[in-house]
């Protein structure tokens, strides 16, 4: 676009130079969208005053500076709707954390802790199976116990373990571990071991809620399974 005086070459990029600070050796940052605002509109209405009436403005130039205006406020009014979306999610997070102490959860592993005779584990199937073998192993890697759970559907599922091995002898409370296999109409089906804590306490850190399952360790609120 032309205009009378020294600003006859002024171009669109020369504007929104303007617009950021960066003219001239000096740079300096805007504030916010509305300083660029105020400061483009200072610079329209004044190359509209002093614009050459031999050579008016172009139109379609002035349109496409105020469109390109307009998306980097829409942009700035986005990135503070999702600060404010994120910032809620955290805090109902939070109360979701606080609320699961005292509550039994089913994540990822294969840790079986027998306590008082009693242990609780699960696992994730991928696909239906017919035929599901748990297979259970002391601290030293001995097989102690397997037993058949029968037919599953896909999804996550719980068993119990009563503490007796395969003679029907009692084991000592401890820790144990377990795997097991599933298969449908022989052909296997993936799945995973879960092992289920009870949620102790709740702890936030830079990467999220973490939560305290005592023997099993801290996991990430975010890898929790299910809830018992």
């Amino acid at each position: 676009m032309a205009i009378v005086g020294d600003t006859t070459s002024s171009t669109a990029a020369a504007t929104f130079s303007a617009i950021n600070g960066n003219s001239g050796s000096k740079k300096t940052t805007a504030g916010s969208v509305e300083e660029q605002e105020n400061k483009f509109l200072t610079l329209l209405m004044t190359q509209i005053k002093n614009q050459d009436p031999l050579n008016p403005m172009d139109n379609a130039a002035v349109t496409t500076q105020l469109a390109q205006l307009n998306t980097v406020s829409g942009i700035e009014k986005l990135n503070a709707t999702m600060t404010q979306l994120l910032d809620g999610y955290s805090e109902s997070q939070a109360i979701q954390s606080a609320g699961m102490i005292g509550k039994n959860v089913m994540v990822a592993g294969n840790n079986l802790p027998l306590v008082s005779g009693q242990a609780v584990g699960g696992a994730l199937l991928d696909g239906a199976a017919d035929k599901v073998t748990l297979t259970i192993k002391d601290s030293t890697g001995k097989i102690v116990k397997t037993e058949e759970l029968g037919a599953r559907t896909a999804d996550n599922f719980n068993f119990g373990w009563d503490g007796k091995d395969a003679s029907g002898a009692t084991l000592k409370d401890g820790k144990y571990t377990f795997a097991i296999d599933a298969s449908m109409a022989g052909a296997k089906i993936t799945s995973s071991a879960m092992q289920v804590g009870t949620v102790s306490a709740v702890a936030r850190t830079k990467t999220g809620f973490v939560l305290d399952l005592g023997a099993l360790g801290d996991v990430a609120f975010k890898d929790v399974q299910q809830i018992l």
